[in-house]
């Protein structure tokens, strides 16, 4: 049997013009590995963090809509897609999600240091990349819209 390298690769989405670019990545590295694409946003707004999947505040509901879209998106191309909405904290949420997904690869954005934030709260990305056994695909994103 040949297995591809990547069958399934989870893809951290902000909500902003950044995601076009790890999209764009992704994209290509799942049709050349015929992977399955797992779309992940983690809303954390003071709704999402204290309801959870109980949330139906106007920011997780225009979550649920940007995720669908994209995946709509990557389906049409051919990329077999699905997503799934995080609650609380992005660096914890992106690791619970890594392990229940059996994903074989995280790919997501990175815009470097933002200094004070990152010395106080962390990172996600650096979070995840210090708490998972897979490779984690960090792609550095332009300041600039993209």
């Amino acid at each position: 049997m040949n297995r591809s390298l990547y069958q399934k690769i989870l893809v951290p989405l902000e909500g902003t013009e950044h995601d076009k670019s790890i999209l764009r990545h992704v994209q290509k590295l799942a049709q050349t590995h015929g992977s399955e694409l797992i779309l992940i946003h983690i809303a954390d707004g003071w709704s999402a963090r204290f309801y959870g999947e109980e949330s139906d505040s106007k920011e997780v509901r225009e979550d649920r809509e940007y995720l669908e879209k994209c995946a709509k998106q990557m389906r049409r191309k051919g990329i077999p897609t699905t997503w799934r909405l995080g609650y609380g904290k992005p660096g914890p949420e992106l690791v619970r999600a890594v392990k229940e997904t059996g994903c074989d690869l995280v790919a997501m954005t990175t815009h470097g240091h933002r200094w004070m934030e990152d010395v106080l709260f962390g990172s996600a990305s650096s979070e995840v990349r210090h708490s998972v056994n897979i490779p984690v695909l960090l792609l550095r994103t332009d300041q600039k819209k993209c």
